[in-house]
């Protein structure tokens, strides 16, 4: 069988969103079967048939006064031709987010990526990991410790180093990674089933 293949695909202006897109990615590699790939929004702007290659993505931005970033936006408006005829109907997506301050909109910005994903009728994945503070894990150290369920969220302090995060949102993103990458493979099994006499 081949293997699926999954594009976490982000913009990145300071460093801070590419940052936890490769942890995505590597939580995403580290599922048998899975084909993960790791693309600039900006690239895919201007060749967005590209995105044909490709059964599931995550779609990353930093959050920019409530939304998200011009050029992932600009990402976005340049798939309208595929939107056209539904090239993408079907395909499992998911996204994350970071911002500078613990809340800082970021939830709008998760709600834009994935009202995108259902004008071109994608199949959504959210956020599954239970905030780990509440089984007593230290705040700072907490898988899915900013509490978001429609995606993963990351903070990042303002101005700081673009590997300055808390080790729960280095955690989180692994395991957002990891889960996104699992539920392509639950897809693929149910589409096989069906076909299977």
């Amino acid at each position: 069988m081949k293997n699926k293949q999954l594009a976490v695909i982000y913009h990145s202006a300071h460093g801070h969103t590419a940052h936890i897109a490769g942890h995505i990615l590597a939580g995403a590699r580290s599922v048998p079967g899975i084909t993960a790939h790791l693309l600039k929004a900006e690239d895919l702007t201007r060749t967005p048939e590209h995105l044909l290659d490709y059964d599931g993505f995550v779609f990353g931005s930093p959050t920019y006064l409530g939304g998200v970033s011009g050029t992932f936006k600009t990402f976005m408006d340049a798939t309208g031709r595929l939107w056209k005829s539904h090239a993408l109907k079907g395909k499992l997506a998911s996204a994350f987010t970071v911002s500078s301050l613990p809340a800082g909109d970021k939830q709008s910005t998760l709600l834009s990526m994935f009202v995108f994903a259902m004008q071109h009728g994608m199949v959504w994945v959210g956020n599954a990991i239970l905030p780990e503070q509440h089984s007593g894990v230290p705040y700072e150290e907490a898988a899915n410790r900013l509490g978001s369920w429609s995606g993963m969220m990351a903070q990042a302090g303002h101005s700081e180093p673009a590997d300055s995060f808390a080790p729960g949102d280095i955690k989180t993103a692994r395991m957002f990674g990891t889960n996104v990458a699992e539920a392509l493979q639950r897809m693929r099994a149910e589409v096989e089933a069906e076909v299977t006499p």
